[in-house]
């Protein structure tokens, strides 16, 4: 079969380069870049149960997403007021974003008093027409300084916070990018020659995350690229061969970037990398073909005939390296989680359009053009062919060594994989030195907390005493709330900030006339007066007939571990559900909910399956080896050595203690598909020497030494175009591709140290 389609493709080698051409054109004006989709939301499985209380927020308040900014100025709290007319003008221009829906700072609480005070004037005709600026002898003011400590400014009394509430996405003007952009730019040009200000906030994180993975994702691509060709340039002294690896790469990024816009696909945080990693397989691929190509010209055939020999060799195992590839990548397909699902259906239609590029491209380009004249030596190979020849018989003389090693390290991997930990802190998805990692310490070293996050609390249409003074019960707990000591030792406050409208009530209550209005009366001034905060924090959710809800806002340090934020998350909805406990089972219950919930469980979300993906990619691509080689025991075979380095990957990164983020959760199932490729060309050579007659050992010396060569350098290149990923400025793709190379590395000594010793085991029964 193989020599027949061998004398196939050669013989329409021509046809196949012009149809190469014609696809090109065709493809080329749909290949552009693919759209990037930018919801949070989408990072999680349709059903998971945080989405709901997240969207009734959204419902219900309106543009619940927050970015701060701050600032520090020596004056802030100068008497005469030049800090807080500072505060003023920078509000002033952020009120002027398109995005942007309320404001809230220092100037915005100083008009409350200053409305207020116009307010006693008039009711009490009071003949002091000066106006406060927050003045801390006054009740009034003082309730609201020390009710958005944190929030507007720090305990310094020289950092100032403005708080930017925004739009819902789907009702602003422009982009959540272009309303960052704009703030960032207020940011950089303070008043009062004031040093630059930084912005924060979870939607900063992630628009950032986003862009940086954009930006990464086209650059990553194009450097693999070349970079991949200076290696077969360097390995083969062949610009021939770089140059195939280029084209057949573009060709392959070109049809699936086409069929990817047809199909109305988008990229995201996940398969931001796809254009890297289709280039790593296809450049692979080309290695294979390049050196079993160049075997056969040392031998003294022809061009034509050397071709002809590599395609008849290889056109069986390059089409199920692809095609397990595919499988891999197609496990992700059972993820709940749809980016990982997108990504793994765009590398499995990238893997097999690899398969297509080679079958078009090659056979072409190899001959055109061509002088038939001697290959250049490959660098290195007559001492890498020794090596390889002389470690079989190493090899064999150490396999119960060899075996009993990878036994226990495999034990220990396993007993690493339960000391594995999540990375709930977001902001380690950058590097320490970027500029939202800088803002989110100073916000936490001088504000107290970055974090943050909601309560929807079902309320009663009118506010009665009994209700208001749940509220505050609840408040006070969660405000006395500590960490235990088990889990952070000095056992800080667990949340540095809790704010509602019951606080604002208990501040205007203080006035002359608040404590002898009734508290729903109080609540409706306090709207007139203060509408922003008002409508941030009491609302109703258009789709339930009674959704009638007060929100308390809280705060808390975002840079902490996973288990701390799992614990403090769990005792908030603990609390809640003890202070407003479900009467009946319909009944409306306290919601816990905001970007801080989210976040914390975004790794869980992707990790939740991450298993799941790697069992199927197994079972699968077992089937595959089997259907290839013909045999269930060669099937298994060939899963050990693959299986092993991932689970020693994993299970080292919880000895180590490297907390698994996004990068993590998918090389299980992605470095399965890609490792197996050497295990595929290495058995598919091995039953062909045996075929020929060869003994076990010597079938086994002849594919170490030939296929061997070919696995080191098509490893060599996989392991340098994922090395690529590691100049990103997101930290997961970074560590995708450190565990991913680390994973093919470890692939490569499974294969030249295992794979060897069971085949001798299984073809060696009598």
């Amino acid at each position: 079969m193989g020599q027949w389609l061998a004398t196939k493709i050669m013989a329409w080698r021509w046809p196949l380069l012009l149809l190469a051409g014609v696809l090109s054109i065709a493809t080329l004006p749909l290949a552009t870049d693919l759209e990037f989709d930018r919801s949070l939301e989408n990072m999680f499985a349709a059903d998971d149960p945080l989405l709901p209380p997240f969207r009734k927020l959204q419902r219900t308040f309106g543009g619940n997403e927050v970015v701060l900014l701050v600032y520090q100025d020596p004056d802030l709290m100068d008497p005469e007021g030049a800090g807080i007319a500072r505060v003023g003008q920078v509000s002033d221009q952020l009120q002027q974003i398109a995005g942007i829906e309320e404001v809230v700072s220092l100037s915005v609480l100083n008009e409350m008093v200053s409305k207020l005070t116009s307010v006693k004037d008039i009711l009490f005709r009071s003949t002091d027409s000066s106006v406060p600026v927050l003045d801390q002898e006054d009740a009034f003011a003082d309730s609201l300084l020390t009710m958005f400590r944190g929030i507007t400014h720090g305990d310094d009394d020289k950092t100032a916070a403005v708080v930017c509430v925004l739009q819902p996405e789907a009702a602003a003007e422009v982009s959540r990018e272009v309303t960052i952009q704009e703030i960032r730019k207020v940011a950089k040009n303070l008043p009062g020659n004031l040093p630059s200000g930084m912005i924060a906030g979870e939607s900063v994180m992630v628009e950032d995350g986003f862009r940086m993975v954009q930006k990464d994702g086209r650059k990553l691509g194009q450097v693999s690229t070349w970079l991949l060709a200076l290696v077969i340039l360097a390995c083969f002294r062949s610009f021939r061969w770089a140059l195939i690896a280029i084209v057949v790469v573009r060709l392959t990024l070109l049809i699936t970037n086409a069929l990817l816009n047809l199909l109305d696909l988008q990229l995201s945080m996940v398969s931001s990398m796809l254009t890297a990693l289709v280039t790593v397989v296809g450049v692979a691929t080309v290695v294979h073909i390049a050196v079993r190509y160049r075997l056969a010209r040392s031998q003294e055939a022809s061009p034509a005939e050397s071709l002809q020999q590599s395609v008849a060799y290889l056109v069986a195992p390059v089409f199920w390296t692809c095609c397990t590839d595919a499988v891999g990548f197609a496990a992700l397909l059972v993820a709940q989680v749809g980016p990982i699902r997108d990504f793994g259906l765009m590398m499995a239609m990238g893997s097999l359009i690899v398969l297509l590029s080679v079958a078009l491209l090659v056979p072409g380009l190899v001959l055109i053009g061509l002088r038939d004249k001697p290959a250049k030596h490959v660098w290195g190979q007559d001492r890498l062919v020794k090596e390889l020849g002389q470690l079989v018989g190493w090899v064999h003389r150490y396999r119960k060594r060899v075996m009993t090693g990878s036994v226990l390290i495999g034990m220990l991997a396993v007993a690493g994989l339960v000391q594995l930990k999540l990375e709930t802190d977001f902001t380690r998805n950058f590097r320490r030195q970027s500029e939202i990692v800088v803002a989110y310490q100073f916000i936490e070293d001088h504000l107290g907390a970055a974090g943050s996050w909601d309560l929807l609390v079902p309320a009663p249409p009118g506010l009665d005493e009994e209700y208001v003074s749940r509220v505050r019960r609840l408040q006070e707990r969660l405000r006395e709330l500590r960490i235990p000591a088990e889990l952070e030792q000095e056992s800080p406050l667990a949340l540095t900030s809790v704010v509602s409208l019951v606080d604002g009530l208990d501040a205007w209550q203080q006035q002359p006339f608040g404590n002898v209005l009734s508290l729903e009366l109080n609540a409706r001034v306090m709207q007139l007066a203060m509408p922003g905060f008002v409508k941030t924090v009491r609302g109703k959710d258009p789709q339930e007939p009674d959704g009638h809800y007060l929100r308390i806002m809280l705060r808390s340090r975002e840079k902490q571990p996973a288990e701390v934020k799992t614990w403090l998350i769990a005792e908030v909805e603990r609390i809640c559900h003890q202070e407003f406990p479900a009467e009946t089972k319909n009944a409306r219950k306290v919601e816990v909910t905001g970007f801080f919930v989210l976040l914390t469980n975004l790794i869980k979300s992707l990790v939740r399956d991450q298993w799941t993906c790697f069992i199927v990619a197994s079972v699968g691509i077992g089937l595959m080896m089997i259907l290839a080689f013909r045999s269930i025991s060669l099937g298994l075979i060939a899963l050990i050595p693959n299986m092993l380095p991932v689970v020693v990957v994993m299970g080292g990164m919880g000895w180590v203690g490297t907390k698994v983020n996004m990068g993590g959760v998918m090389i299980a199932a992605v470095s399965m598909g890609l490792s197996i490729d050497s295990t595929i060309h290495y058995i598919t050579s091995f039953q062909r020497e045996l075929a020929t007659g060869k003994s076990v050992v010597e079938a086994l010396q002849q594919s170490h030494q030939t296929v061997g060569l070919s696995v080191v350098l098509a490893t060599l290149a996989l392991i340098v175009g994922f090395s690529i990923l590691c100049t990103s400025q997101f930290v997961p793709i970074a560590y995708f591709g450190v565990l991913v190379g680390l994973s093919m590395l470890g692939g490569l000594l499974g294969n030249l140290f295992v794979l060897p010793i069971l085949l001798r085991w299984q073809f060696s029964k009598p």
